[in-house]
């Protein structure tokens, strides 16, 4: 029996939460925080240590701390020889990608970690300009979601599929009234909504503004010509160099992250037989399990994990 092909994914905003780097302060891989502060000018020692709540709910905050806590762990279980098979493919979830294109080496950290404070200050800007929101609708399948979400169009409200996460579970995405009436209907399908403690309405045409911006700074970021497989978010197929990320990531902002099909690219055509997650928390193992349950997922949220 041959050691099984592992993927490896990376959680996105949403994930942060007080003191998160603690557990890796003393591991030889925190000297990442130095490298990423350096590169976007943000004290990451101290975001990931000392940061309120609060603070860490800003929208490029958020980013850049997640993004930091997955780097460190990639790092530090690269470091300790702790895959036990071939890592064949990366993705992430929505922000998670930088981190997957790196690990990938499709990008350098500095690279990658001055794209995420970008994209941060991108979403946050566009956000303040038009004032948006998102919910998690559960246990609906995804039709009925979407007929959901289109009648509400129909009728003049903006909001859009923004998460297609797992079997049962949809994000959408809009202007708080379009939301709001989404949430109003969600019994009609047999739906319980919860409402997401975000910034804005992501993954929506609401972030137009946010893409123009990013794009011109994924223009002027060179990508590895080849490196691993790492499955896109836009429409769940993986790229290992021929394809522009400048495009991928541009659409990224305004479409939907197609996760449940990403897992399925992963462990289907890629072959994955094992799932290791890196960054804080278990969000992704949680929905890959709803998603694959036949395939091994293992959460890497502190050094712990790796013994």
């Amino acid at each position: 029996m041959g050691e099984r092909p592992i993927g490896l994914v990376f959680p996105g905003q949403g994930t942060q939460r007080q003191a998160m780097g603690a557990p890796w302060r003393d591991t030889p891989s925190w000297g990442i925080t130095a490298e990423i502060s350096e590169a976007t000018g943000e004290d990451v020692a101290d975001l990931l240590l000392h940061a309120t709540a609060e603070r860490l709910r800003r929208t490029d905050l958020a980013q850049l701390s997640v993004f930091s806590v997955a780097m460190i762990a990639h790092a530090e279980a690269v470091r300790r020889g702790a895959f036990d098979g071939p890592v064949v493919a990366c993705a992430g979830h929505s922000l998670g990608e930088y981190a997957a294109l790196t690990a990938a080496g499709a990008y350098t950290l500095p690279a990658a970690a001055a794209l995420v404070a970008a994209r941060g200050r991108a979403m946050r800007e566009a956000a303040a300009g038009r004032e948006g929101t998102m919910g998690v609708l559960v246990a609906a399948p995804l039709e009925d979601v979407e007929r959901l979400v289109g009648s509400v169009r129909e009728e003049g409200g903006d909001v859009w599929v923004a998460n297609v996460n797992a079997p049962g579970q949809t994000v959408v995405s809009g202007a708080p009234e379009g939301v709001a009436r989404v949430a109003d209907g969600a019994a009609s399908i047999g739906a319980k909504f919860i409402r997401l403690q975000v910034g804005g309405a992501f993954h929506s045409p609401y972030m137009a503004p946010a893409a123009q911006s990013l794009a011109a700074a994924l223009k002027d970021t060179a990508t590895a010509p080849r490196h691993l497989p790492v499955v896109a978010n836009v429409d769940a197929r993986p790229y290992d160099g021929v394809g522009g990320w400048t495009e991928l990531g541009t659409r990224q902002l305004t479409s939907p992250v197609l996760w449940e099909e990403s897992v399925r690219t992963l462990t289907g055509p890629l072959g994955c037989g094992r799932l290791v997650e890196l960054g804080p928390g278990r969000t992704l193992a949680g929905l890959i399990r709803r998603i694959a349950p036949d395939v091994e997922v293992v959460s890497v949220d502190g050094p712990a994990a790796l013994d």
